[in-house]
């Protein structure tokens, strides 16, 4: 035992068991880890080694006797024949007959499929109706039972759902949550759905918990994609009663939205908090335009039409699948959306997605990262998580930050509901700080610019704004949120440079091409200029002609520096192994002048063409070629002197295609095109 056991005992007593307990019976029984700990909770919830022996003995009693394996079907049969009736824990589902007008079970591990039930146990518990729930449940056996001229002699006299009950749970954990640090609450989270955090870095802890969002946060839609055997599907086949994993193949339209059982009764989102399909390449039956438009309605608004009825529901969609190659093989020949089937690679569809994990971060499961130390039984938490579906933590984020102006109305409610997750979570009681907010936010905005960037790649120009920010206020300091596996895959970054710096083409004469490379400026105390970096004559005389232009015409600019008493450090960085550029004067100007009033160029900005030393602007030649360049490369806006306007129809769509050309008749109004604000 640990501090942290000695805690979660003292502020949870009855609530908590250890986890190896759960699976060490787990690899005896296959049963969901619910139900193993619904007993274990009863009867091992103690630091008592004598308590713990002796509670598992009468578990191990329990499930000997009453859990039914599929390989003991007849013998449980037989004993319910001569008792009279037993207790059994089984999976059962309901049906609805409606030729005979009747609900009939089915008891899945015992394998009998028409048990007599009554109305009222339905009406009471209606997920018996969509995929079934576990339960303890009393068989009768009555030989008289003749319906139709066959005997069915199994009757459900009484069942209950392996699920705590009673009591406030949401309640207690606000008040005990205050006597936990953030990290442990972290850590006792963790536990209780068995890993070990003292194995996982700060930035895995995170995505384990972003898993269990869709507990807590109603109409939540969730895509993650990762290599095999990571424990994609584990939190919602074995922590929740409220959950349910189907796999792709098994979903139709009418059994997700309006069942045929039942008489039109709601469908599995109606009836669950989280409906999770598993192996989304083979979710073919929702593979077509109806299913699609249903999906993409119900994922925006939480509601979807049954002719012309609108119906709501809850459920929370959490799409699982497998990525077979690595991520940076993906990044350059696809997007990260090829898992789901062709047909449902729909733009729309995909952008109603309010986060995507990067599940190849997540490494394999394996006995070092499962915990054998207390954590919370998870049939208490699945309640706590339930009761915190009530509320909503959306508007937490305007208290010290405002978002950026890339993100739109469906960026902004997948961010906010991810951070209000995270704070359902880890704050249950309401009280966070600045920091950990911003942390949370960063981590959804990242999730939502991963989906972002796949429309991006898959798109164009539609999605062409993936720079997702947020602005901290007071200062208005604003902070870009980039993706871990884009690293540097585009020479140009989709995030704005620091003041002083842009890109440009010039033309190199050795090698008889066009090159790309990276204009940065400088300003220290002193006088004149310096140069660096890749500058043969060309550059050095486009360099000398924006810097005369501007100390010559600053009266006619808005600064409040003067040139006269600082050292211009133009560095021109090399990113094509070029030995020169020409037509490349705009760009140094650009680059001095942003400097100088501390203004970033706009994000992903080339600037071409040249001027002179009194303000005059000269065409580029071979525009299509530095424009393509510019693509190519990451651009997607490109600064063009006016009178290559001309060249425009020259350049083929497919390299205009998502890429936004600004024109500029003189230097100041190149300025006004290329920097922010």
């Amino acid at each position: 035992m640990d501090d942290l056991d000695e805690k979660a005992l003292e502020h949870f007593p009855g609530r908590v068991v250890r986890k190896d307990l759960v699976n060490n019976l787990k690899g005896q029984m296959n049963v969901p880890a619910y139900v193993l700990e619904y007993l274990l909770g009863k009867y091992c919830a103690s630091a008592d080694g004598q308590v713990i022996e002796a509670g598992l003995r009468e578990v191990k009693r329990i499930l000997t006797e009453h859990y039914v394996r599929p390989d003991q079907a007849e013998w449980f049969k037989s004993r319910v024949r001569e008792r009279g009736s037993h207790r059994v824990i089984d999976k059962v589902k309901v049906r609805l007959v409606e030729t005979e007008d009747k609900y009939w079970a089915s008891l899945v591990n015992l394998q009998i499929d028409r048990v007599h039930i009554g109305e009222d146990l339905v009406r009471r518990y209606e997920r018996l109706l969509g995929g079934g729930i576990w339960a303890v449940v009393e068989l009768t056996y009555d030989p008289e039972l003749v319906h139709k001229g066959e005997l069915r002699p199994f009757v459900i006299q009484e069942l209950r759902p392996i699920q705590l009950a009673g009591g406030n749970p949401l309640a207690e954990v606000k008040e005990k949550r205050t006597h936990f640090s953030r990290s442990e609450w972290m850590d006792l989270l963790l536990r209780s759905v068995g890993l070990e955090p003292g194995a996982l870095p700060q930035r895995l802890k995170m995505l384990y918990l972003s898993r269990l969002i869709p507990l807590v946060e109603n109409n939540y839609n969730l895509v993650e994609f990762g290599p095999r055997g990571t424990g994609k599907s584990y939190v919602y086949r074995e922590i929740s009663p409220y959950a349910i994993l189907v796999s792709g193949g098994e979903v139709t339209v009418p059994s997700l939205f309006v069942s045929h059982v039942g008489r039109g009764r709601i469908g599995l989102v109606g009836l669950w908090d989280v409906v999770a399909f598993d192996e989304v390449a083979g979710l073919t039956r929702l593979a077509n335009p109806q299913a699609i438009n249903l999906l993409k309605d119900y994922m925006e608004s939480g509601s979807f039409s049954r002719g012309r009825e609108e119906i709501s529901a809850l459920a929370a969609l959490v799409f699982i699948g497998n990525i077979n190659l690595d991520v940076e093989t993906v990044l350059r020949t696809s997007h990260l959306f090829t898992p789901f089937p062709a047909d449902m690679q729909d733009l729309a569809f995909l952008d109603r997605f309010h986060a995507y994990l990067p599940g190849w971060e997540i490494p394999k499961m394996t006995s070092n990262l499962l915990t054998s130390h207390f954590g919370m039984v998870v049939d208490y938490l699945a309640e706590v998580f339930r009761e915190l579906r009530r509320l909503s933590f959306a508007d937490a984020v305007d208290e010290h930050f405002e978002l950026g102006d890339a993100l739109n109305k469906r960026d902004e409610k997948a961010v906010r509901k991810t951070v209000s997750g995270f704070l359902k979570l880890l704050h249950p009681d309401g009280n966070w700080s600045k920091e950990e907010l911003e942390e949370y936010l960063t981590y959804a905005l990242e999730f939502r610019r991963r989906v972002k960037e796949q429309l991006r790649r898959m798109g164009g120009v539609e999605y062409w704004n993936t720079s997702l920010s947020y602005k901290e206020r007071g200062t208005g300091e604003e902070k870009f949120v980039s993706l871990p596996e884009q690293g540097e895959a585009a020479v140009i970054p989709p995030d704005p440079l620091p003041p002083g710096a842009t890109f440009t083409v010039g033309w190199d004469v050795e090698s008889g091409r066009y090159a790309l490379f990276r204009v940065e400026v400088a300003l220290m105390k002193g006088s004149g200029y310096v140069t660096t970096g890749a500058v043969g004559s060309a550059m050095r005389e486009a360099v000398r002609t924006a810097y005369d232009f501007l100390r010559s015409n600053i009266h006619r600019f808005t600064v409040e520096r003067s040139l006269e008493d600082l050292q211009v450090h133009f560095q021109v960085v090399n990113l094509m192994q070029a030995k020169e550029g020409s037509q490349t004067a705009s760009a140094f100007f650009v680059a001095l002048f942003s400097a100088l009033v501390g203004k970033p160029v706009r994000a992903a900005t080339v600037v071409l063409g040249e001027i002179t030393v009194q303000g005059g602007v000269l065409p580029v030649r071979e525009l299509a070629e530095c424009v393509q360049l510019a693509r190519e490369n990451g651009a997607r806006r490109v600064l063009v002197p006016i009178a290559n306007a001309k060249d425009i129809p020259q350049i083929p769509s497919e390299i205009l295609s998502g890429l936004e050309l600004a024109f500029y008749a003189d230097p100041k109004d190149c300025l006004l095109k290329a920097l922010q604000e």
